[in-house]
């Protein structure tokens, strides 16, 4: 039977790793408020390092938390907790320029949420899910992959954009489903 854990202790709480998980989400609004006020091309490249930033932390902390065994059960919530933000804002972000990102932003709520209730499901049976799969990491990076290329380039033809948008779109889906028998499996 798994045993609740009622708190966290300092150590925990500010851990490297857990302090570079709650920056990248303190980045969030940076972001949302830098690319709705971009004025030039510059402050648009702004709001992109912004989370070319966020991206470089993520990666670290992760490598810091494996290299320094500062692996935390609050770590393994805020850090998929930052993904889900960051990815969510910078979807809604552009779709404001992009309208079909509206798809992806509906897919992300799907796959997510199904995420979320399957594991909770599975938790209160005692199982938990080992990690991400291969599938959901090429989905992540495919996902990522997109919204940078939409960033860094906001000129890109709608036809060009609209095609990325769609194939990401086709990867969570794939991803969906393929998390569909691991759960059952469970």
């Amino acid at each position: 039977m798994l045993q609740k854990r009622k708190h966290f202790d300092a150590k925990e709480i500010f851990s490297i790793p857990n302090l570079m998980g709650y920056f990248r989400i303190l980045l969030i609004p940076v972001f949302c408020y830098l690319f709705f006020t971009e004025d030039t091309r510059e402050d648009y490249l702004i709001a992109a390092c912004i989370v070319l930033i966020s991206t470089i932390t993520d990666f670290l902390d992760g490598w810091v938390a494996r290299r320094f065994h500062m692996i935390t059960e609050l770590g393994k919530f805020v850090d998929p907790l930052a993904d889900k933000l960051t990815h969510a804002a910078l979807a809604i972000c552009l779709a404001f320029r992009y309208p079909l990102m509206l798809l992806i932003v509906g897919i992300m709520v799907i796959k997510e949420g199904f995420m979320a209730v399957m594991g909770m499901i599975k938790l209160k049976k005692g199982k938990k899910l080992d990690g991400a799969k291969w599938f959901g990491k090429v989905c992540t990076a495919a996902l990522f992959l997109m919204m940078c290329i939409l960033l860094l380039f906001p000129s890109i033809p709608r036809a060009a954009a609209d095609g990325l948008i769609m194939g990401c779109a086709a990867i969570q889906l794939f991803t969906l489903v393929m998390y569909i028998p691991v759960f059952q499996k469970m």
